[in-house]
């Protein structure tokens, strides 16, 4: 894979990412709100759990889809 393709695929993956993260508060701005106002509430160890959590899933999707 040449060095322009992978930009290309990460800009495609940033865009996907961006187009998945605006769907909930396009959607559903109340929930949206209101999940975002509970996760500013939760301890740091919480939303490091959380963040390792997806950052894993992430990782077994990737090596699932290969």
């Amino acid at each position: 894979m040449t060095r322009g393709a992978v930009g290309k695929l990460l800009l495609t993956a940033l865009a996907l990412m961006l187009v998945i993260e605006g769907l909930l508060p396009f959607l559903a701005p109340g929930v949206w709100r209101e999940t975002f106002r509970r996760i500013t509430e939760m301890s740091d160890g919480q939303l490091r759990f959380i963040g390792l959590t997806s950052m894993l899933a992430g990782l077994l999707l990737l090596f699932f889809s290969r």
